[in-house]
């Protein structure tokens, strides 16, 4: 399969993309990442979420360490050419590294942010130590 469609997508200057990731079934947000070049050819050919861990710098496969995988279903790119969104099936029904199902878990409530969402697994169970 050609990567011709990788040419069309408005990189930043730094070669990313940003990515919103949907569970599938329920249309909830469930994290927002960063995708290079290779990351996104990558996810499309293993057909699971690959991202660019900009803190790392370094591919991330997602559930690499915890098993929450992110199975695509569907890449959309959005009209400007500049955003990419992943409807995925989250495998384990976790996103985020805090162990809730969504990393936007607080809320800004009478001006603070709250805890809205709860932990539906303890991150010390779910990361091994490194």
């Amino acid at each position: 399969m050609s990567a011709a469609w990788l040419d069309e997508i408005r990189w930043t200057e730094d070669g990313l993309i940003p990515v919103i990731a949907q569970q599938a079934e329920t249309g909830r947000i469930l994290m927002f990442a960063w995708m290079n070049r290779e990351s996104l050819d990558l996810s499309v050919k293993e057909g699971y979420a690959v991202y660019w861990s900009r803190s790392r710098n370094k591919l991330w496969r997602k559930g690499e360490e915890s098993g929450h995988r992110q199975k695509i279903i569907g890449l959309f790119l959005d009209c400007d050419e500049d955003v990419i969104l992943l409807k995925v099936e989250q495998e384990g029904g976790i996103a985020c590294h805090t162990g809730r199902e969504s990393c936007f878990y607080r809320q800004l409530l009478d001006g603070q942010w709250q805890t809205v969402e709860p932990v539906l697994k303890d991150p010390e169970a779910i990361y091994k130590k490194q």
